[in-house]
């Protein structure tokens, strides 16, 4: 089995990116709604109110925050992935030497990397 050419690996890695940034952004959703429905609960008091709630609610918050804080440098990745792309996918489209499907996989990955990078853009 031959290695992965240099366009094939560039895609992948566009792929995971792109797919990392969607799993945290859903994941920070989460937080985010655990996070209001503590505070929701620690408002309403209430005797079956968990003793470690303001305990936990920190902790909800704390992890929102890391999770906001990996946003920067996975953008940064995404665009140098997208920028490696965009050159490999250049040259083997100029030299001729990679097949179509994989050619078709790059562009496909490449436009939704581009996506990725113009929204993370328009939300700075």
């Amino acid at each position: 089995m031959p290695a992965p050419s240099e366009l094939a690996i560039a895609t992948k890695a566009v792929e995971r990116l792109t797919k990392e940034e969607r799993y945290y952004q859903s994941e920070l959703v989460r937080q985010q709604e655990r996070v209001q429905k503590l505070e929701e609960e620690i408002k309403k008091g209430g005797a079956d109110l968990d003793p470690n709630a303001e305990f936990i609610l920190r902790q909800e918050k704390q992890a929102a925050d890391e999770t906001v804080a990996i946003f920067t440098p996975l953008k940064e990745r995404t665009e140098a992935a997208v920028t490696k792309l965009e050159e490999q996918l250049a040259m083997s489209e100029s030299s001729g030497s990679a097949a179509d499907d994989e050619l078709t996989a790059a562009r496909e990955a490449l436009k939704k990397g581009q996506q990725a990078v113009q929204k993370d853009k328009e939300e700075s």
